[in-house]
């Protein structure tokens, strides 16, 4: 129609598919012409003049670094719609400096990290991967004694970020204490979600399954050590949904060797995935899943729908709601 945007798709063409589906392309075509071809980060780099009157691009994983090159090339380039999560390794201090609006779809990404993170706190509490892997092996049922169970048992959740704080929204259906660290929380906010806070020693040593969900930082790298893992209650779980680089890994594997009643839940390791040598693979009270936690196929479309709502705010005049800033980009993990 008459002064629709210009805009176009630059990232991975799978990714493209499944956040940007023919449903959400169809939304997002009431209100910009769009490039009918998806270029990705090399072909956008031959074809630059192509950029000359573009005002919207949508992006996402495998996006283009948004470095000086290509900002040249896009002179009329008003607002950025990244269909992902963290936007770090994108951004350059060019981009910052040109006051182009970003924003990203993280949040509709933190909704399949938690989801996925209940249902390991549930099942941990129950020590169901303990059990399916006994039963296994030993061809019985032994007696279970040992299960803390999903009654007056206690979560620690380290760091409350979004997905931290949606964790612990999930949880508020169910009857567990939930303690949490984060060193940038108010008391206050602790409150309104239902959490006492405590020091980071505490969460390992009270707590019956303990989440991860720091973002991977200078100061967070190696923040979790094997003296948590050793302070651990009898038959507690660990969960890691985050990054594997926040945890210690050697020292981990240590304790864990050691204190056998103790389950890993690693969905992140460090490298990703382990070496072909790791311990990690043999471990019986270690259980690997293959980053699976954030968005994947259908979910993908939740974060192509966060973005169509950004637009539909953006073509209004209305404030974005996932807007992105210098300042808080190092934090988003």
């Amino acid at each position: 129609g008459v002064n629709m945007l210009k805009g176009i798709f630059i990232l991975n063409e799978k990714v493209a598919d499944k956040v940007y589906g023919s449903r959400i392309r169809d939304e997002i075509e009431k209100y910009v012409d769009c490039i009918e071809k998806v270029y990705n980060k090399e072909s956008i780099r031959q074809n630059l003049d192509i950029l000359n009157d573009i005002e919207v691009i949508f992006s996402g994983w495998g996006g283009p670094k948004l470095d000086e090159e290509l900002l040249r090339a896009a002179p009329n380039l008003r607002v950025i719609f990244f269909g992902g999560g963290s936007i770090k390794r994108y951004v350059t201090d060019e981009f910052w400096d040109r006051k182009i609006l970003i924003t990203s779809a993280y949040a509709a990404n933190s909704v399949a990290v938690s989801e996925y993170t209940l249902s390991q706190i549930l099942f941990c509490l129950k020590k169901g991967w303990y059990f399916a892997e006994r039963t296994k092996k030993e061809r019985k049922f032994e007696k279970f004694d040992i299960i803390p169970g999903i009654y007056g048992t206690t979560v620690g959740i380290v760091s409350l970020g979004m997905i931290g704080r949606r964790v612990c929204g999930l949880l508020s259906s169910f009857d567990v204490n939930i303690i949490a660290y984060d060193p940038y929380i108010s008391d206050e906010t602790a409150k309104e979600l239902g959490v006492e806070l405590c020091r980071l020693d505490e969460i390992f040593e009270r707590g019956d399954v303990v989440s991860l969900h720091s973002p991977w930082l200078k100061e967070t790298e190696g923040m979790i050590t094997g003296k948590h893992f050793s302070s651990m209650k009898a038959n507690a779980s660990f969960i890691n949904t985050a990054r594997g680089a926040v945890v210690r890994e050697q020292e981990m594997i240590d304790v864990l060797k050691e204190r056998t009643d103790i389950q890993a839940v690693l969905d992140v390791t460090y490298p990703e995935p382990p070496e072909q040598n790791s311990p990690l693979y043999t471990m019986p009270n270690v259980v690997l899943t293959p980053h699976i936690a954030g968005s994947s196929f259908n979910e993908c479309e939740r974060m192509g729908k966060y973005m169509v709502e950004e637009l539909e705010r953006y073509i209004h005049g209305k404030p974005l709601k996932w807007q992105m800033v210098k300042e808080i980009t190092t934090i988003i993990a």
